[in-house]
């Protein structure tokens, strides 16, 4: 494991060390992890370049390039049934932080002109790849079959259907000179397919949010009704599905296998992380047999983790290395690792928040319900970290807080631990592991704005 990645998943057992005197458990390691956190950070993490009021936002500093993703994104989605439609475009009619998009283009800022296949990715992108990814992902040259962009013989089952030969191609425009590509300006580039996938990504994302509404049974998404209150479960259903179709068309068109297949690997451990998750965060998960309890505990807390990293920082991780391998990176080369090893601290510290707000939600002045999660019977990191102060949570968990009075119970232990307050702890030391791998990558202001989403994603309230 990469030294950048293993040193926040101790500082978890590091906290229990703030557990009060009557309840802590004491252990070489939470011993070992507690000194860890004493010590100073390290030069990368502290080398953040200009103050804090020179720094650059990172949504300020993409604004014209996010609004043309989502300017853009909505052609994508057209259909040859009008339900479908709507249903694929109505969570981006109320978007979102594009928090994953934003990671795709501002490392693609970060990194291109780095990899040695930078000049052959730029010069492809703003040629054939260029003309390739504007023509509509219905083309004729594809047996799509009714569809209203198709050619009336095409899409028509009237009559018996006929041979119809080919227009002979149109010749190719000529690579870009190598002057041409000189008078870009390195680290603010950002070239159609990283462009391109940065929507890809935020359709995988929402395909995921319409799927786990469903899944969840969830009435709201940001304010307004779900895809599955609005239209119903089935529609939900398809029209996750359908995104998930339109995305893998875009994303066969970057001409990348390798952001293909890491692409890819993310829609499978989408679903994998929602089975994971079902199958709750116990022995009954991993077929642990019952034995002492901080054996239990650590399997809840490994399983627990493992589903946060399929259901959301994974996509993060393998986006934000997608962009810098568009970019022209090659094998051995350390941006890939860079941008992996940051999406996937950042994504966990994400999720780890999160789950926080879930239990700050009651206090806010909206009278939103806390303890959503609890009423899904899925025991979070505020529970986990509750459970090691308050062993009374144990059949809690166990029985997915399904009992009467389980979940009022389960909140009053929550919010007498210091649970909430630990699960903050461990998602500042993922956030701040993200950003010292930054100091990898040369100075820029998207390499700062990367360094300021660590601190945003932290002490965000959104």
């Amino acid at each position: 494991m990469p030294r950048w990645t293993s040193a926040a998943a101790s500082v978890r057992f590091a906290s229990r060390a703030r557990i009060p005197a009557t309840r802590r458990q004491h252990s070489a390691l939470a011993t070992a992890a507690q000194a860890q956190q004493t010590r100073p950070p390290p030069a990368s993490a502290l080398a953040l370049g200009p103050t804090p009021t020179q720094r650059p936002d990172p949504y300020t500093l993409l604004t014209p390039e996010l609004n043309q993703l989502r300017t853009s994104l909505l052609s994508l989605l057209g259909s040859s049934h009008p339900s479908l439609s709507e249903i694929a475009q109505y969570y981006f009619l109320h978007p979102s932080k594009q928090l994953r998009p934003l990671l795709v283009l501002l490392f693609s800022r970060a990194t291109n002109s780095l990899g040695r296949d930078w000049d052959s990715k730029a010069s492809a992108a703003c040629t054939e790849h260029k003309d390739e990814l504007d023509r509509p992902l219905t083309r004729p040259d594809v047996l799509n079959d009714w569809n209203p962009s198709m050619p009336d013989h095409t899409a028509s089952f009237s009559s018996v259907f006929d041979l119809h030969p080919p227009s002979r191609p149109k010749a190719s425009s000529p690579p870009p000179s190598s002057s041409l590509l000189a008078s870009l300006p390195p680290h603010t580039l950002i070239l159609p397919t990283q462009l391109r996938l940065a929507q890809i990504v935020e359709m995988i994302h929402v395909a995921s949010l319409l799927h786990d509404d469903v899944i969840d049974k969830s009435p709201l998404r940001r304010g307004a009704p779900s895809a599955p209150a609005a239209f119903g479960n089935k529609l939900a259903v398809l029209g996750g599905d359908f995104l998930l179709g339109r995305a893998s068309a875009a994303l066969s068109r970057l001409g990348e296998n390798e952001v293909v297949e890491l692409i890819a690997s993310v829609i499978a451990n989408l679903v994998e992380g929602e089975i994971l998750q079902m199958r709750g965060a116990g022995q009954e998960a991993t077929g642990v047999a019952v034995g002492a309890k901080s054996a239990a505990a650590e399997d809840r807390w490994a399983v627990y983790l493992k589903k946060t990293y399929l259901k959301t920082a994974s996509l993060m991780a393998k986006g934000a290395r997608a962009a810098v391998v568009l970019g022209g990176c090659r094998e051995g080369e350390v941006w890939k690792e860079v941008a992996y090893a940051y999406g996937r601290n950042l994504g966990i510290a994400f999720q780890l928040v999160d789950d926080i707000l879930d239990y700050e939600a009651s206090e806010a002045t909206l009278g939103k319900p806390g303890g959503a999660d609890l009423r899904l019977g899925l025991a979070t990191g505020p529970a986990l970290y509750a459970y090691e102060e308050y062993p009374e949570m144990g059949p809690l968990i166990e029985r997915k807080f399904e009992g009467e009075g389980d979940v009022e119970l389960a909140l009053s232990l929550v919010r007498r631990s210091s649970g909430v307050e630990r699960t903050r702890d461990l998602a500042r030391a993922h956030a701040d592991k993200a950003r010292e791998v930054l100091g990898h990558l040369p100075e820029s202001d998207a390499r700062i704005a990367l360094e300021v989403l660590t601190e945003r994603v932290v002490k965000r309230t959104w």
